[in-house]
Order: structure tokens, then sequence, then C-alpha cells
């Protein structure tokens, strides 16, 4: 029995240390930023973080798994993040200008990041069916709530559809980014926040209605 259990003890694996996993996840994104996917090694990685590589397979099972984990690591802060500020703006159009420029910035802030997002796992199927994409589409649903709010609040047109619209604004910094990866330019990303949002405005903002004008005229008789 003393035997068995201490067999048992020694194939417990020690506890993982978040931020020796978060030190991989982003010596990955430089790297994989650099030499791509395909051309990036492990040892490198390890180098990166200052790890093993032990270490690394220790906590990713694989290089496919360590670069699946970098969108599901960055879209969990992302989304927190959003969700914490959305609770304190008011109206559908507010939240709508925020998530515009947060999700420009998400770019912006981490020009690597946005590298490896759309030159490498945008391209790769097997990311579609992984836990970290359901993380970024259960981001990409806070957008669709903004448009859903706003018409039933008569500020976004009734006739709109959601994810049309999302599909344009998505595309619209996508295309912008993916620009900037491959050609550096435009070199200011967030400059384009309030030209995107205007132009999405002026198709989903429900006409102001004009007060009513009221006239009376009254009639003398001259006599």
């Amino acid at each position: 029995m003393a035997t068995n259990t201490r067999n048992s003890k020694k194939k417990k694996r020690a506890p993982k240390n978040p931020a020796k996993r978060l030190a991989i996840l982003e010596a990955a994104v430089s790297i994989f930023s650099k030499k791509g996917f395909h051309e990036a090694t492990v040892s490198e990685i390890a180098k990166k973080a200052r790890v093993s590589e032990a270490t690394i397979y220790e906590y990713f099972s694989t290089k496919e798994e360590l670069l699946f984990s970098i969108p599901a690591q960055k879209i969990l802060e992302y989304q927190t993040r959003n969700r914490d500020i959305l609770h304190y703006i008011q109206g559908a159009t507010n939240k709508l200008r925020f998530m515009i420029s947060s999700h420009l910035q998400l770019y912006a802030s981490d020009l690597d990041y946005a590298r490896v997002a759309m030159l490498i796992l945008k391209t790769n199927r097997n990311f579609l069916n992984t836990e970290a994409y359901k993380v970024v589409q259960a981001s990409a649903r806070n957008t669709i709530e903004i448009l859903e709010e706003g018409m039933k609040s008569g500020e976004f047109r009734q006739d709109i559809q959601p994810y049309l619209v999302r599909a344009m604004i998505w595309g619209t910094i996508e295309h912008l980014v993916i620009r900037n990866s491959l050609l550096g330019k435009p070199e200011n990303l967030l400059s384009f926040a309030d030209e995107i949002t205007n132009t999405i405005f002026q198709g989903i903002l429900a006409p102001r209605k004009e007060p009513a004008l009221h006239v009376h005229v009254t009639m003398e008789q001259k006599e």
C-alpha cells in the first residue's frame, strides 16, 4: 500500500505557474511573428522565454497547441477589459464607438500579435475547431449585443442586420491590420477609429424625428 502511494505521488505533475505560462506565450508571439509558424522552432521560443524545451511541453503538448493558445489568452484579457468598461457606458451608440476603438487598439498595441492573428491564425483551418476559437466567437458576440441593444432603444435602424454590420466593422479593421502587417501601412491604425465609426453610423443610425411644428392661424374678418 505504501509503495502504491509513493508511486501515485511521483506521477502527479507540479502545479503550473501562470507567470511562466504567460512568458512562454509572449515569447511564442514574438518568434511566430518574425519567423512564421513553420519556420519557428520550440527551442527558439524556449530560449526567448528563458525556459527549457521540456518546460514548454509541460504547458503545451504541441507547437500548434501553443499557437492556438495565444489568441485565447489575448482575447480573454481583451473581453474582460471591454465588459468592465462597457458597464459604465450609456447608450448603444457610445458603446459601439468604444468597441471600434478598442478593436483597433487590440492590434495597434501589439503588432506582433496582429501579425500572428492575421497572417497565421486566420488561414489555419484547424484553429476553427479549438476551444480558443470559441473564446474569439464569444468576444465577437459583444458587438452583436450592442447593435441589438441599439435597435431596441431606437438609436439604430430597425432594418439593419447585426451580423452583417459586425462583419463590415471587423472586416474593415482586419483589412487595415493585414496591410499594416504586410506593408507597414497605415502606420497609425487608431487614426481610423473615428472615420470607421462615422461611416458605419451613416448607415445604421435611426433618422432623427423632427419635432412637430404647430402653426396657429387666426383669421380676422374685416368689417
